[in-house]
C-alpha cells in the first residue's frame, strides 16, 4: 500500500513539472490528425485514405515517364475517382455482390504470375516498394468487385440484334479487309445527367481551354490526369490498342481522320465532351485463314494445400506414365481439375487467342503427337498433348460470334460512362477537401 502511495505522489509530481514546463512556454502549433474530405451517402473518404491512393497514382505516372500535375489539382481528380468507386462498391453491397477470399487469393496468383513471380515474391516486391500487401489485396478485391457490378448493371443489359450482326458483316468490318489498329489516349469532361445550358457551356468551354493547351504543346499525358473524368485518366487517358470497329462511333470516326500524334477537336457525346489523342497506329494487312489446334490438357491447379513443386511434380509423374503407354485420355478424367476432365481434357479445336498467351505459345511449340512438359499458368500447371492442326477459314458461327463481341465493345464503354454518371448523380456527395 505504501509503494503504491509513493507512486501516486510521483505520478502528481511528475504531472505537475509538464504541466509548469507547459505553462511557461508558447503553444505549440496543432499536429495534424486524419480528417473526413468526402461524405457519399453513409459513407466516409478521409485525407489517410486519398493521400494513399494519391502517392500510388503518382508513382504508376512517375514510372509511365508522364510529367506529373500540381499535387491539388491531382488530389481533387483523385477524390473525384474515390467517390465514383465509393458509390459502385455501395452499389456492389445492396446488390449483394462480394467478392470472396478464395476468389481474390485466385486473382493475386495471376497477377504474381503475370509478373513471373509466386504470390510470395510478388508480396515481398510490393512491401519493397512500399506499399502495403494488406492495402493491395483490398484495392484488388475492390476492383474485382466493381468489374462484376459493371457486368451485371451494365454489359449485361447491352442487346445486339441479328439484324446488327448481318450489317456489320456485310460491311468492310466483316469482310477481312484491312486491320488497322489504333492507340488512343482520351480526355473526358463528364457532364451531370441533368446538366443545364449553363452546365453545358461552361463545361464547353473548359474543354476548349484545355484543347488550347494541347496544341500549344503540353503533354496529353499531363492533361489527362489532371482533368479527365474517365476511369483511365489517372493513367494518363490510356485506353490502349484497339481496332476502330471496336470503338465506340464518335472515336472510331475522330481516329480515322487523325495522324499520329495529332488530337482530336473537341468532341460531344451524351456523357460529356470527349477529346481524343491518336498515340501510334499499326497492323494494315488482311485477314486470312487461320490455324486452329486440336489439343487436349491435364490441369492441376496450385493452392494453399498442393503447391507449385507439387503440382509440377505430380504431372512428371503423369508424363512419365502417357510415355510408358498409359492413355492421355484416361489419366486426365482421373486426375485433371477443369471441366474438360470427363471429355479426357480434350478441348476441342482451339482458335488463336482462346486460351491464355503462356498455354497458347507452349502448345504452338508441339507437334501433333507430342506431350509437353509441365507448363504453369495463372490457372495452375498443364500437361498439353496436340492431336492435329488444320488451316481454314473461320467458320460461319464463329464470325457471328465474333461480330457480337466486336458489336458488344463497340456499345461498352459508352453504356458504362452513362451509368456511371447516372450513379454518381443520383448519390448524396459532400466534398469536403478545401476545410481546414
Amino acid at each position: 500500500m505504501i509503494l503504491l502511495l509513493r507512486g501516486m505522489l510521483l505520478m502528481s509530481c511528475l504531472v505537475g513539472v509538464v504541466l509548469a514546463q507547459t505553462a511557461s512556454r508558447p503553444l505549440a502549433q496543432p499536429i495534424p490528425v486524419d480528417r473526413i474530405v468526402a461524405v457519399v451517402n453513409d459513407e466516409v473518404i478521409t485525407l489517410h485514405e486519398l493521400r494513399t491512393r494519391l502517392d500510388g497514382a503518382l508513382a504508376q505516372l512517375q514510372r509511365q515517364g508522364t510529367q506529373l500535375p500540381p499535387r491539388d489539382v491531382l488530389e481533387r481528380q483523385m477524390l473525384e475517382r474515390l467517390v465514383i468507386d465509393k458509390v459502385q462498391l455501395q452499389q456492389a453491397r445492396d446488390m449483394g455482390v462480394r467478392v470472396d477470399d478464395a476468389q481474390l487469393e485466385q486473382a493475386l496468383q495471376r497477377i504474381a504470375a503475370g509478373n513471373k513471380m509466386s504470390l510470395a515474391q510478388f508480396r515481398a516486391a510490393l512491401e519493397k516498394d512500399g506499399i502495403a500487401f494488406a492495402s493491395f489485396r483490398e484495392e484488388i478485391r475492390g476492383e474485382m468487385t466493381i468489374a462484376r457490378v459493371r457486368e451485371r448493371e451494365v454489359e449485361s443489359k447491352i442487346f445486339i440484334s441479328e439484324g446488327e450482326i448481318d450489317n456489320y458483316l456485310a460491311g468492310a468490318s466483316g469482310q477481312g479487309g484491312a486491320v488497322e489498329e489504333f492507340n488512343l489516349a482520351h480526355i473526358l469532361l463528364r457532364s451531370p445527367e441533368s446538366a443545364s445550358p449553363e452546365q453545358i457551356q461552361k463545361l464547353r468551354a473548359k474543354g476548349e481551354q484545355v484543347a488550347e493547351r494541347v496544341r500549344k504543346g503540353e503533354e496529353f499525358a499531363q492533361l489527362a490526369a489532371a482533368y479527365s473524368d474517365a476511369p483511365d485518366g489517372l493513367k494518363g487517358g490510356d485506353l490502349g490498342w484497339r481496332s476502330l470497329d471496336r470503338l465506340p462511333p464518335l472515336f472510331a470516326e475522330a481516329a480515322a481522320t487523325l495522324k499520329v500524334g495529332e488530337v482530336s477537336p473537341l468532341l460531344r457525346s451524351s456523357n460529356g465532351f470527349h477529346l481524343i489523342k491518336l498515340v501510334a497506329k499499326r497492323g494494315g494487312g488482311t485477314l486470312a485463314a487461320v490455324q486452329q489446334t486440336h489439343a487436349r490438357h491435364i490441369l492441376i491447379k496450385v493452392n494453399e494445400v498442393v503447391s507449385e513443386s507439387e503440382a509440377r511434380h505430380k504431372l512428371e509423374g503423369l508424363r512419365e506414365r502417357i510415355k510408358h503407354g498409359e492413355s492421355f485420355a484416361e489419366l486426365a478424367k482421373l486426375f485433371s481439375q477443369d471441366g474438360s476432365a470427363t471429355k479426357g481434357g480434350d478441348l476441342g479445336w482451339v482458335y488463336p487467342g482462346d486460351t491464355v498467351p503462356e498455354f497458347e505459345r507452349a502448345m504452338n511449340l508441339l507437334a501433333p503427337g507430342e506431350v509437353s512438359e509441365p507448363v504453369q499458368s495463372p490457372f495452375g500447371f498443364h500437361l498439353i498433348e496436340v492431336l492435329e492442326r488444320r488451316v481454314q477459314d473461320v467458320s460461319s458461327d464463329r464470325q457471328r460470334a465474333g461480330a457480337r463481341q466486336v458489336l458488344r465493345e463497340r456499345k461498352r464503354d459508352e453504356a458504362y460512362q452513362d451509368w456511371l454518371r447516372q450513379t454518381r448523380d443520383r448519390a448524396y456527395v459532400e466534398l469536403r477537401l478545401d476545410e481546414r
